[in-house]
């Protein structure tokens, strides 16, 4: 029986059974565990093997019983200690909560006023052992238990115990007591007469970290913080945080204070004066000890000495090296890569995104824990694309929209599967999940609210609506929301529809609303080194120090990454960063990010480049289409920030831009005889009109039809006498005013509407190559789906054909089958009775990729001539990233990188 609990419940049967491991600290690991006798759950401490070898058992017990008599409110009790088949062990009641250091990770920092009422309470507490001889000697964040509110001191006197019974075998073996960053100066010099002054050092140190984020001295090794505590300068917190009372200020730099006798007289004296507005204490200096000769030379000496050995003590506690750099390409199995969003957990154990559904078809949620060779699908998630995961890592939220802007309801699972709750009912993406248990996310439209609910289920408030005003580019939607430590500023992304590339980063103030532009990129996250990370167009990413109870930053960003794969249409890079310092992204291949590429894909679903090499930079409001006689690409693309409607001579001849115009130019489509292009121009999203130009360029461009409407996508009828329009989204993104009309030039004087909804969104219109049938996408039912209609008699009957989501159909050349795509990007095949409209067969040929372009409002594909390959757009990625390449890299350790780029951290 070599399993530990298996051990520990073989020797503690009948008194104690071991449920789980709760955590390890540096002298015991704790399990939770049921008090046989007294029917309650109890945290059970063991002591680790090395230490109670030198401590010995009888030893410890003896010691410990002098702090079990210890009875405070702030003070855990000692329930009991024993020893059982060689385990050394201790019992303290199991509190439901956290520890301060929990807290201290999720925040930062805290309120003033409550990390000086959390000290006194502490203070009072330290106090009362003082008073009863008991010395802690190892207070820190992580003995300090917050349950309901009120703050509780864990292992009293254990260090004292294990101390006492060591003894000066503590040092002959290297073990030691403390952690570094609240050890005083006395016991950094190695010092074991340690008094009620060194609790009182070791709270100061506790209480400067609850108000400046940090603990009083820093440093990368045990050795330079011990060197910081017994030479640094005095600190004042002051000095990094400007709402710090001077009486809290005098007494924490007498609390810290580098000579013993120099502190308060008791822990009692120390909460006094943090409560007394009046208290001052000295002048800061350059050197916190006195003046004088005999003690500059000591401390000195004692740095010196510090320096030198390390503090043979220290073996125990000491920190190991920083972890090598580590970088790996293709961390997923076949089947089973991300097509879309990932998130690390916090601790970067696991990474939750994006793949395909578990049949290969669709999208859900899957898990790749690193311990594990192979990605687990998360159930209850299928189709799901915009995700949170919970700060513990044990559930997740989402949503699993039926199209683009589609609102569905906001939905909670465990990462290991089972029942579920439902959030808020209509929402279109989840954007973060906060340490308080709040969820943020954006509301259907037209109004797109960015809203927050308790993620235990409750009423939802709104925050703020969520579009951001931009002289020539129109509104642009807030996304990709990340509320910084404490909870009070959020970052966000504003996107502008007309130019996805210069997305820019700004803040808000989620109590006051109050907004304001920070830097220009995307897709904003917080880094616990106290950097905010955001990507750029031309596919780095970017670090800037930053302060999160204000979101200022306060130093210029600096690159700390390259080659990151930037898809301006889906909000920019796509990264995430674990707070252990684990760092994985989507790259987009050597000088490419940001590049998409044309290929053909089979009917199986095998992908070739149409001209290897050849790249385009897409445009927001993109659209492709074949020639009639396929040997050229109409499109769309952006060069010098200007969208212009291009010409790709296939299969490798040269690209020629067409279009000249200031405006943006998009969407083009082919009249039926190839020798011009149509297309939408205008220069803002409300004002779009149709115009057309000869395909090989000569000439000037015609004015179709300059209507109060705005439209953006087209098709000609077979016999080029008439158009079929849809109208633009309203500039809030609106979806209502998506609708389709007709249109014949020289004839009709205005558009004349075809399908037309106050209530709904009509898109994507395609006419069968007889002109017998107009096919469309609409959001009638609640999500996007695929209908026809007779045409032009479209109010004579209406047929479904999708039946799990659809958009974008597109009719085969020979009009013998309509395509589409389903709601998990399977691209479907559907044979139609030619006569009714009637679906006779549908077959799911493949699965669209991660980095293949795909939305309801773009036309973004097209097919040959016999049905047999379709044109598509993905992203680029150089074949000289390495071959097998996909796209995903997973950096370990990467903060050392990190904080080498920006000159430490």
């Amino acid at each position: 029986m070599s399993d530990p609990v298996t051990r520990l419940n073989a020797a503690l049967e009948g008194r104690y059974r071991i449920e789980r491991e709760l955590g390890e600290g540096g002298m015991a690991t704790v399990y939770l565990a049921e008090d046989i006798k007294h029917e309650r759950k109890v945290a059970l401490k063991v002591l680790k093997p090395e230490l109670a070898a030198v401590v010995g058992a009888e030893r410890f017990l003896a010691e410990i019983k002098t702090t079990a008599n210890l009875t405070h409110p702030h003070i855990l009790p000692l329930f009991d200690s024993g020893e059982a088949d060689g385990f050394v062990f201790y019992v303290m009641p199991y509190m439901e909560g956290e520890s301060l250091r929990d807290r201290l990770d999720r925040e930062h920092q805290l309120p003033v006023d409550e990390a000086v009422k959390i000290t006194t309470d502490l203070a009072e507490a330290l106090d009362y052992a003082h008073r009863h001889e008991v010395i802690h000697r190892d207070i820190k964040p992580a003995n300090i238990l917050m349950h309901e509110g009120r703050p509780l001191i864990a292992d009293f006197g254990i260090a004292l115990a294990v101390g006492a019974a060591g003894g000066g075998r503590m040092t002959e073996t290297g073990l030691s007591l403390g952690t570094p960053f609240y050890m005083s100066p006395e016991q950094a010099t190695g010092d074991q007469f340690v008094g009620p002054a060194t609790d009182t050092y070791a709270l100061g140190a506790v209480l400067y970290e609850m108000l400046t984020g940090d603990p009083p001295y820093m440093g990368s090794t045990a050795q330079a913080v011990l060197g910081q505590i017994i030479a640094g300068e005095a600190v004042s917190a002051t000095k990094k945080r400007a709402s710090v009372p001077a009486n809290v200020d005098a007494a924490l730099r007498c609390a810290l204070d580098k000579l013993p006798a120099d502190r308060f007289k008791s822990a009692q004296e120390f909460g006094k004066a943090l409560e007394d507005e009046h208290f001052r204490y000295g002048e800061l200096a350059g050197v916190g000890v006195a003046a004088g000769p005999w003690n500059r030379l000591s401390v000195t000496f004692a740095a010196l000495f510090v320096l030198a050995t390390g503090v043979a003590g220290w073996a125990l506690l000491r920190p190991e090296a920083p972890a090598p750099l580590a970088r790996f390409s293709s961390p997923f199995e076949e089947g089973q890569l991300p097509i879309g969003e990932v998130q690390l957990t916090t601790d970067g154990s696991s990474l939750v995104y994006v793949g395909p559904g578990a049949s290969g078809q669709g999208s859900q949620l899957w898990i790749r824990r690193w311990a594990n060779l192979e990605a687990t699908p998360i159930r209850g998630t299928e189709g799901a694309q915009s995700f949170a995961l919970s700060p513990d890592g044990r559930e997740v939220t989402f949503v699993v929209p039926p199209g683009v802007l589609v609102p569905a309801p906001l939905r909670v699972v465990a990462l290991d599967g089972g029942p579920g709750r439902t959030l808020v009912e209509s929402v279109i993406a989840v954007w973060d999940w906060t340490p308080d248990g709040d969820v943020y996310f954006t509301s259907a439209p037209p109004t797109f609210l960015l809203g927050r609910v308790p993620a235990t289920g409750g009423g939802s408030e709104a925050v703020e609506i969520v579009t951001e005003f931009r002289e020539g580019e129109g509104e642009g939607l807030h996304a990709f929301l990340s509320v910084l430590p404490g909870g009070k500023m959020g970052v966000f992304q504003v996107w502008y529809a007309q130019n996805g590339v210069d997305a820019e980063v700004w803040a808000i103030d989620l109590d006051t609303r109050e907004r304001r532009f920070l830097v220009a990129g995307n897709r904003p996250r917080y880094a616990s080194t106290g950097h905010l990370l955001f990507g750029t167009p031309d596919g780095a990413l970017m670090a800037a120090p930053i302060d999160p109870s204000t979101a200022e930053l306060t130093g210029p960003p600096v690159p700390v990454a390259e080659g990151l794969e930037n898809e301006p249409d889906f909000g920019g890079v796509t990264y995430s960063v674990s707070e252990d310092g684990t760092l994985v992204y989507s790259a987009g291949g050597s000088g490419a990010a940001g590049q998409s590429e044309f290929v053909w894909v089979t009917r199986s679903g095998q992908a070739t480049p149409v001209d290897p090499g050849y790249t385009f930079t897409l445009g927001t409001n993109y659209g492709l289409r074949l020639s009639p006689d396929e040997t050229r690409i109409a499109f769309n693309s952006v060069r010098n920030e200007n969208d212009d409607v291009r010409i790709k001579h296939l299969p490798n001849g040269p690209e020629e831009r067409i279009t000249f115009s200031a405006d943006p130019d998009y969407r083009p489509f082919w009249t039926p005889d190839g020798l011009n292009v149509t297309y939408f121009s205008g220069p803002s999203v409300e004002d779009r009109n149709v115009w057309t130009k000869r395909a090989d360029g000569t000439g000037e461009r015609e004015l179709l039809l300059d209507d109060e409407r705005s439209f953006n996508q087209g098709v000609w009828t077979p016999n080029g006498e008439q158009l079929v329009l849809r109208v633009s989204a309203t500039a809030a993104m609106g979806l209502g005013l998506r609708d389709i009309f007709s249109f014949r030039p020289g004839v009709d004087s205005a558009a004349v509407p075809l399908i037309a909804s106050t209530e709904f969104a009509e898109a994507a219109p395609a006419l069968s190559p007889d002109g017998t049938w107009l096919a469309y996408n609409s959001n009638e039912t609640g999500r996007f789906e695929v209908f026809v209609r007779p045409f032009p008699n479209t109010d004579s009957t209406r047929v479904l054909v999708s039946n799990n989501g659809g958009f974008a159909p597109v009719w085969a050349k020979s009009g013998h089958e309509l395509f589409f795509i389903d709601e998990s990007r399977g691209m479907v095949a559907t044979q139609l009775d030619p006569n009714s409209g009637r679906v006779l067969t549908q077959e799911t040929l493949f699965t669209l990729p991660q980095g293949y372009v795909a939305d309801n409002a773009n036309s973004f594909y097209d097919i040959s001539s016999d049905g047999e390959r379709f044109l598509m757009v993905r992203g680029y990625v150089d074949d000289s990233v390495g071959e097998g390449f996909t796209g995903f890299i997973v950096v370990q350790n990467w903060f050392e990188e990190l904080c080498e780029r920006m000159g430490g951290c």
